[in-house]
């Protein structure tokens, strides 16, 4: 009974002491393989390959993806048949894209996303010039996608120091990342305003003139409520422009997102109206200060400020922070009634308009395709207004496609005339001298505009391309 109890310990100690080595010698194989890491781009920790966020300041490291994108240094290299790319990330789903293919089939939606069919694709570059949002682009073969935007630093801020740009303007249309955007700027702001005395004397001033109240820039003014600094943001049209010119019931938000003094904003599948609903009731609890139907024209820098030039007046500020659309400021007619609901200056979603009477005003591409996406909604009635005598700035390729809707019924040209009001069911119109009432439910403006790239160079900010790879992205 000694014995075999002896022998059983004996046998168990050598059991363990071969496991034990056996683990020293294959110990470096078998431990996890470590996983690369970059320093976040605001707060320089360390981050793991693969991370939504930061793990140590907590920012959504998509915000940065177009800050971080290689800057483009020459002509993209042709490896194959041009072929449109629609990111994932940016799609709208708005389908404008489709409308304007002229090879059917080539482009479809599949569900709320733009989808290519690369075996009909023939590169024409109609869906490029289509898309409200530049989610797409012509390649020759490459995995990446050109994008023109103004530099900036991760903290957002621009070449032009104490000048930031965030949201659309920086190339990035998603409004949770405006709000980040515009978030993380006026942080940056805080923390550099707080080592920066001001003169004693000084001209009346804000801390922050913010341009623009669309998703970043009213981000950007709650932050800086929320830190206590002086602000003022400024809009040339009405509170929320952007949103609000999108179609009725367009979808938006479908994940939460942090917004400054109110929390998280989460509206699952949620129309634009329940949108600006929540943006309307936070601006009036909070009384941040939105000063609307005030044009910016430019900013110059007055010695240790920035001067905010508006059609109204001046605003001097410590930094500005520019919340801008990319689509430009649109040229309006300058009638009655050109403020009403009823009147778009943009087209996001055709389908929108479906069954209904629209009126077009213009004479250029813009307003022919306007007219050809909307000739091709089920039981949507078009008339196209232009004061000119023949549709002479019209490129061949829309003009014959013009020519078949007009053929079929489905569009009424009305050459030689001018828009002299609108009213809530009506235009009003001077056609060769003659006044014409004309029936409609909306009116689309296509007239042209001022792009807002023109502006950021006079004031010095260095415009790139930057190459963003093709295709979804998370979050």
């Amino acid at each position: 009974m000694l014995w075999t109890t002896i022998a059983f310990f004996a046998l168990t100690a050598l059991m363990i002491w071969l496991h034990l080595r056996g683990n020293e010698r294959g110990g470096t194989s078998a431990q996890p393989p470590v996983r690369p890491s970059q320093p976040c781009p605001r707060c320089q920790a360390p981050v793991i390959a693969g991370s939504t966020f930061c793990p140590s300041c907590g920012v959504p490291l998509q915000a940065f993806e177009v800050v971080q994108a290689r800057v483009a240094t020459g002509p993209q290299a042709a490896t194959g048949a041009p072929k449109a790319a629609v990111r994932a990330d940016m799609c709208v789903g708005c389908g404008t894209c489709v409308a304007s293919c002229p090879e059917e089939g080539a482009i479809t939606m599949a569900g709320k996303l733009a989808t290519v069919n690369d075996a009909l694709c023939r590169g024409h570059g109609e869906c490029v010039r289509a898309c409200p949002v530049g989610a797409i682009s012509v390649t020759m073969g490459t995995a990446v996608n050109r994008v023109r935007v103004p530099l900036v630093n991760a903290n957002f801020e621009s070449n032009v120091a104490g000048l930031y740009i965030v949201g659309e303007l920086g190339g990035r249309g998603l409004i949770k990342n405006a709000i980040n955007e515009g978030k993380m700027a006026v942080e940056h702001i805080a923390n550099t305003l707080a080592a920066e005395p001001t003169s004693v004397d000084s001209e009346p001033h804000v801390d922050v003139a913010i341009v623009g109240s669309g998703p970043a820039g009213l981000s950007a003014g709650l932050e800086a409520m929320r830190r206590g600094l002086s602000c003022v943001v400024i809009e040339q049209g009405s509170l929320s422009d952007t949103v609000r010119k999108y179609p009725r019931h367009k979808l938006l938000l479908a994940e939460p997102v942090q917004v400054p003094l109110y929390g998280d904003l989460w509206i699952a599948d949620a129309s634009k109206e329940t949108l600006l609903q929540v943006w309307e009731t936070i601006v009036a609890n909070t009384g941040l200060p939105v000063r609307t139907g005030e044009r910016v024209q430019g900013v110059v820098r007055d010695g240790e400020f920035l001067r905010v030039e508006t059609a109204i007046g001046t605003q001097l500020a410590r930094r500005v922070v520019l919340a801008l659309g990319r689509r430009g400021t649109p040229r309006k007619l300058g009638v009655p009634g050109e403020e009403l609901s009823k009147v778009f200056y943009d087209i996001v979603e055709m389908e929108a308009f479906a069954g209904q009477r629209v009126l077009v005003v213009g004479g250029g591409d813009s307003a022919i395709e306007s007219v050809l996406g909307l000739a091709n909604q089920p039981g949507t009635t078009v008339s196209l207004s232009y004061r000119g005598s023949a549709w002479d700035r019209v490129k061949e390729r829309n003009r014959a496609k013009f020519e078949r809707v007009i053929e079929a019924g489905k569009v009424t040209p009305l050459l030689g005339s001018t828009v002299r009001e609108i009213r809530a069911d009506v235009a009003v119109l001077d056609c060769d001298g003659e006044t014409s009432i004309l029936p409609n439910d909306y009116v689309v403006i296509r007239i042209g505009g001022d792009a807002p790239f023109a502006m950021l160079e006079r004031l010095g900010v260095r415009i790139v391309e930057k190459e963003l790879a093709i295709g979804p992205k998370a979050g």
